[in-house]
């Protein structure tokens, strides 16, 4: 079958491995494919990410090209970097729908899809050469462990753009305009080692501090899905690794965890309510000889939330291409976090719109066709109005 250009964009770029901090393939893929369809070399330039995050082997792509009619520039945006459940990753078309051949890999169209909408616009302007504000395509790494290039993101560099368009999510309709803060957490449990048979009450366990502490936490509304009468939000305690025999009372436990909250100060009380947890967890728990364990606890912001108001230049935009392309703009605010909340956060306000994903993350993971091929049309929309 005789696929549009887009779609054989997305099945190139889809199979490429690219988890977080090893994404210089499919960078390497979108600067050449660019190149050789006419952008000059100067217009493309790869920022420092990696080395100002400390980790990864390449940074987020930018490609800028001068406009030809006077207007602020914009900026089209997407993330490269996936799951590392995708790499190995052969993506088949199947009626409407991208999956992956395989039932141990995701797609990768989270965000594949993104990557290849900010593509085919480029490609689609160098060839009809219609006129166009001043554009900045912008593909960062790293977003999935903790939007790390959107982070970096350096507005001067990016030819301060006036209005910024993200393209990562499931419904093109979808109007994006407020996303959820998250906080990290680390949390080390030590404990006090002892033989498990010979002389278990001369240990404290670890997993011993961190079970009482997780049952509070449990107990008391503090994990999960989080409504009080003060605030709402949600947190999880998703790693816990620790221990290194049966016969020994385990002594050290590493957690990790986070905390959302689309407001910064129940957010700061849900990170304390599970700090006082491991730390009443501590005082119930002591040898024969009346010794007690430690923790060792510490946060750091992930990045904070956000939300745009309806009437700022950049929602309305959205809104006037999403009709453009024959949609209703449904407004939304969400509990995940995007680019957009960095982005925001250093000054470039931006508005997140889908472009087909489906149960990402997952084995499940599919891309919806006629969703992309609408984010392809509303991003020409973006680009050219």
């Amino acid at each position: 079958m005789n696929y549009p250009d887009n779609v054989k964009l997305l099945m190139m770029l889809l199979p490429i491995p690219g988890a977080s901090g090893n994404e210089a393939a499919v960078i390497d893929a979108i600067r050449s494919t660019a190149i050789q369809a006419g952008v000059l070399e100067d217009c493309c330039h790869i920022d420092q990410t990696h080395q100002l995050a400390g980790f990864g082997e390449t940074g987020s792509l930018i490609i800028k090209l001068p406009g030809n009619r006077p207007a602020p520039r914009r900026l089209l945006m997407a993330h490269v970097d996936t799951v590392p459940l995708c790499v190995g990753c052969e993506p088949v078309i199947e009626g409407e729908w991208i999956t992956s051949t395989s039932d141990n890999t995701a797609l990768g169209g989270d965000d594949r899809a993104g990557a290849t909408v900010l593509l085919s616009t480029l490609l689609r302007i160098l060839k009809e050469d219609l006129p166009h504000p001043p554009l900045t395509f912008f593909w960062t790494v790293q977003e999935e462990i903790g939007l790390v290039g959107a982070r970096h993101a350096d507005a001067s560099l990016l030819g301060n753009p006036e209005t910024c368009f993200n393209f990562d999510g499931t419904l093109p309709e979808g109007v994006i305009i407020g996303a959820t803060g998250d906080e990290h957490i680390g949390i080390t449990v030590h404990g006090i080692a002892s033989h498990a048979g010979a002389f278990p009450e001369n240990g404290v366990s670890a997993i011993v501090i961190a079970s009482l502490a997780i049952a509070e936490l449990q107990e008391a509304g503090w994990l999960g899905k989080i409504e009080k009468e003060n605030g709402t939000g949600t947190s999880n305690l998703g790693f816990i690794q620790g221990g290194a025999a049966t016969n020994v009372v385990t002594d050290y436990l590493e957690i990790r965890g986070e905390a959302r909250s689309h407001n910064k100060i129940f957010r700061a009380e849900i990170v304390s309510a599970i700090q006082n947890a491991f730390e009443n967890a501590v005082i119930q728990v002591q040898n024969e000889s009346g010794n007690r364990g430690r923790i060792e606890f510490e946060h750091h912001l992930k990045y904070e939330a956000f939300q745009l108001d309806v009437s700022e230049a950049v929602v309305q935009s959205a809104m006037s291409a999403v009709k453009a392309a024959g949609e209703e703009p449904e407004i939304r605010i969400v509990n995940g976090g995007l680019d957009a909340n960095w982005m925001t956060e250093n000054g470039m306000p931006t508005v997140t719109l889908g472009c087909g994903q489906d149960a990402i993350h997952t084995t499940a993971e599919r891309l919806h066709i006629p969703s992309f091929q609408k984010a392809c049309e509303i991003a020409w929309h973006l680009a050219t109005d």
